[in-house]
């Protein structure tokens, strides 16, 4: 990322307003999705911020955060962008997992043979 779009993303991340917020929590993450306004309330932004609860080694708790800046302009591109990962992952990396789930340990034996 270029020095000045930092700098325009952390302006408008400072001058935002808050419109909407819905928390996700997932395990140890939760993931925020926030609608802001621009300064005048002219424009309106996605921000997705994901955070992770992390145990320090003296004990105490802090938290990592990652954040993505979502713009109307993109909003398409990334929702489609989205779809298709998710739809590749269940239909080319979850069939294995969903068909062992639950199974491991298990013989197909009929009780017929016994």
């Amino acid at each position: 990322m270029y020095n000045e779009d930092f700098d325009r993303y952390r302006g408008q991340e400072r001058n935002a307003e808050d419109v909407y917020s819905k928390p996700v929590r997932a395990g140890k993450r939760t993931y925020f999705f926030d609608v802001k306004s621009t300064k005048g309330n002219n424009d309106f932004y996605l921000t997705i911020t994901e955070s992770k609860r992390r145990q320090e080694r003296d004990g105490s708790f802090s938290f990592d955060k990652h954040k993505i800046f979502l713009y109307k302009e993109d909003f398409d591109k990334f929702a489609e962008g989205l779809q298709e990962a998710i739809a590749y992952i269940r239909a080319n990396c979850l069939k294995e997992e969903e068909g062992t789930s639950g199974q491991e340990g298990n013989t197909n034996v009929s009780f017929d043979e016994l």
